[in-house]
């Protein structure tokens, strides 16, 4: 099984209920295929660029998953008989840059402490010198 990351717009209200609803229906359509659901993400309602079938906005909401690659496919010609999913694109996650832009992020907050540190040390000693 691959890891994919699955972007999804759905057309319509963002109310929770309903947002909910049609995520579950795509998280279904991906464990009916014996998928595993990683992680769920919702970016928000955006509004797009030019009108397209008579709507100007939709919900992005973004999900992780693992799947058979031979299912990919048919993932994608179920989802487009659900009419609450506007458009779907689905990517495969590259591990190795993954765990670069992991390692990455972990330097950075490294960086970020140390300057955080250097700046109350700093702050500190000046207080010293004012008394």
């Amino acid at each position: 099984m691959n890891k994919y990351d699955g972007l999804y717009i759905f057309a319509g209200s963002a109310k929770d209920d309903v947002l909910d609803k049609q995520i579950d229906k795509a998280r279904g359509e991906i464990t009916r295929l014996s998928g595993n659901v990683l992680t769920t993400e919702v970016l928000g309602k955006k509004t797009f660029a030019r009108p397209m079938r008579k709507r100007d906005s939709g919900v992005y909401v973004k999900i992780r998953f693992e799947l058979d690659p031979a299912q990919v496919s048919t993932l994608v010609t179920r989802y487009h008989l659900v009419e609450d999913i506007f458009r779907v694109q689905i990517l495969a996650v590259d591990e190795r840059r993954e765990e670069v832009m992991l390692k990455q992020i972990a330097v950075q907050k490294v960086r970020e402490a140390t300057r955080v540190a250097a700046a109350e040390k700093e702050a500190a000693n000046k207080n010293a010198q004012e008394a």
